[in-house]
C-alpha cells in the first residue's frame, strides 16, 4: 500500500513538473514607441537645426513668389507686354525653383530621418528583448496586428526603460 501511494505521489510530482507554465505574451504598438521615445525627439530636435537654413531659404524664396504674383496681378494693367513677359519668366522660374528645392529638402529630410531611426534600431530590439527576458514574456508580438487587449499592452513599459537609457547615456555626457 505505501509503494502504491509513493508511485502515485510520485507520478503526480512527474505529471506536474511536466505542465507548462502559462505563456506570456506582451504586444509592443511599434510606431508609438518609435514616436515618443527619447531618442526619436532627440533626433528630430537635430534635424530640425540640421534643415533650419535651407527651410528659412525656402520660405524666403515662397515669399517672394508670392509678392511677384501680388505684383502680377495688381500691375497687368499697365505693364508693357516685354515686362508683363519678364515678370511671368520670373514667376515660373522661381515656381520651378521652389518645387525642386522643396522635392530635394524632403527627399533628404526623409532619408536622414531613416538614418537616425535606423541608428536607434538597435537599441529598441535589445531594450526589448530585455525586457521580455527580465518580465518572463514568451513572446513579445509588434504592431500591425489585428486586436491586441490593453492588458497585454507593454509599449508604456519599453518605452520608459528607453527613457531610462536614454537619460543615463545623456546624463553621462
Amino acid at each position: 500500500m505505501h509503494a502504491l501511494l509513493a508511485a502515485l505521489a510520485l507520478w503526480a510530482a512527474t505529471v506536474h513538473a511536466q505542465v507548462p507554465a502559462p505563456t506570456r505574451i506582451g504586444y509592443l504598438d511599434t510606431k508609438r514607441l518609435i514616436d515618443n521615445m527619447p531618442q526619436t525627439l532627440a533626433a528630430r530636435e537635430k534635424l530640425e537645426r540640421e534643415f533650419a537654413q535651407r527651410d528659412t531659404a525656402l520660405r524666403t524664396d515662397e515669399t517672394r513668389l508670392e509678392e511677384l504674383r501680388s505684383r502680377q496681378n495688381r500691375d497687368a494693367p499697365i505693364l508693357t507686354l516685354d515686362a508683363a513677359e519678364t515678370l511671368q519668366r520670373e514667376i515660373d522660374a522661381l515656381e520651378r525653383l521652389i518645387r525642386r528645392s522643396r522635392d530635394n529638402l524632403r527627399n533628404e529630410l526623409k532619408t536622414r530621418t531613416d538614418q537616425e531611426t535606423d541608428r536607434n534600431w538597435r537599441e529598441i530590439e535589445n531594450t526589448i528583448v530585455e525586457f521580455a527576458r527580465s518580465e518572463g514574456y514568451d513572446l513579445i508580438v509588434s504592431s500591425p496586428v489585428v486586436y491586441a487587449s490593453p492588458r497585454i499592452d507593454v509599449t508604456d513599459r519599453v518605452l520608459e526603460r528607453l527613457r531610462r537609457q536614454y537619460q543615463t547615456r545623456e546624463g553621462g555626457r
